[in-house]
């Protein structure tokens, strides 16, 4: 029987959750309870906490944790900060869900949109899973309602017959639906929204009398996102741009927020994974420095480089991140060294343009060669350009 090795990843443990990826709101029951229990701010009809609960959720509460019963016992909870760089797009993402005007956060890739909208109706909701993918391929009735055709048939168009939406069950409830990448779809599956955000009721010709109209419930809103790489693929309609207050979701501009961001959203996805490895502070800053540099086309040093076409998104830098962890972990000694990040690093460049190749390996270079005289990970880094070979 094989034993594992000194350095061999840790196995997952037995209670670790089956699904791979929970929704927001069971990640964060403990927090979302602690708040409820300590929420003494008036709540808008509909919402689970109060708009001050709501932006405590996400943007973490300072000075300790709160007080409350969890699962029968008495615990002490910390609201963790969950969306880092901008309170005030958080608060004005909250004011726009009380009123009667959706919310679309626009943005580059990476920017954390949907993660921000996943919150958002975690929070106010309850539930984040009410969610419309938009492709181009999206139909009319799956944004509105589709039907059982077996029931459809055997007895017509009733309610029984009727199969919901996710928009459909969020106007019910009284929900926050959300909308990925909604100008990915046809403009007129897109106009279908219009109606609906401006009456907030929902008609079904097929269905006589007052079950053929579905009033929304107190509560219902609803949160797209579109993506800024994107536009011009359908653009939206003036008419169903008047029905959304647009907030730009901006890539984090505090380098130090972004290497906390990394580091701490790579632990806890090596934490899911059940993996331990090591993870340097130096090889961590060297990895997000990378991705500034690269991003905008210029070094803190001054020195001008030639930004490749894929966004270097803060998501895209923990997508490495984790990718370099793990490969260290498997294949490596169990600690997170330069070279790893180089050997991932290529397919997060060249992920959209394969002829960007020449532009990283003049990166390689001119900067990483440069800091590599001074500094022995920025050095192992350079000796790692053997990986950026296709």
């Amino acid at each position: 029987m094989n034993t594992p090795s000194e350095n061999s990843p840790s196995p997952i443990p037995p209670a670790r959750p089956r699904s791979m990826r929970p929704p927001a709101e069971v990640t964060y029951a403990e927090e979302l309870a602690a708040l409820a229990a300590h929420d003494s701010h008036p709540r808008p009809p509909g919402w689970q906490l109060s708009p001050r609960g709501v932006r405590q959720f996400i943007l973490g509460v300072e000075g300790g944790g709160l007080e409350h019963a969890w699962q029968g016992k008495p615990v002490q909870t910390v609201i963790t900060p969950k969306f880092l760089g901008d309170d005030a797009l958080v608060e004005r993402c909250i004011v726009t869900l009380l009123g009667h005007r959706g919310l679309l956060l626009v943005g580059e890739p990476g920017t954390a949109k949907s993660m921000l909208s996943e919150l958002l109706a975690a929070a106010i909701s309850g539930c984040s899973l009410l969610t419309i993918q938009g492709t181009a391929g999206t139909t009319d009735d799956q944004v509105k309602y589709s039907w059982n055709y077996a029931l459809l048939l055997a007895e017509g168009p009733t309610p029984r017959a009727l199969v919901p939406s996710p928009l459909y069950s969020a106007m019910k409830s009284g929900a926050i639906a959300r909308f990925e990448e909604i100008t990915r779809c046809q403009p007129e599956i897109q106009d279908t929204l219009v109606s609906i955000l401006s009456e907030k009721c929902l008609h079904v010709p097929e269905l006589a009398g007052a079950e053929g109209v579905l009033f929304a419930g107190r509560g219902f809103n609803l949160v797209a996102t579109a993506n800024l790489r994107d536009r011009g693929v359908h653009e939206m309609s003036s008419a169903l741009k008047r029905r959304f207050n647009f907030e730009t979701v901006a890539p984090l501009a505090d380098r130090e927020l972004e290497l906390r961001l990394v580091r701490d959203q790579t632990a806890a996805l090596l934490g899911e994974s059940g993996v331990r490895v090591e993870c340097p502070a130096e090889v961590l800053e060297l990895l997000v420095t990378t991705f500034n540099d690269l991003r905008h086309g210029r070094t803190g040093e001054g020195t001008v480089v030639d930004k490749p076409s894929t966004v270097m998104s803060t998501a895209e830098a923990v997508a490495v991140s984790h990718a370099a962890a793990l490969d260290a972990a498997y294949f490596g000694r169990g600690r997170l060294e330069p070279g790893h990040v180089a050997r991932q690093l290529l397919g997060a460049v060249l992920k959209d343009n394969p002829d960007d190749l020449p532009k990283l390996a003049h990166y390689f270079d001119v900067v990483v060669k440069a800091r590599g005289k001074t500094s022995q990970p920025w050095r192992q880094f350079h000796e790692a350009k053997k990986w950026l070979r296709r």
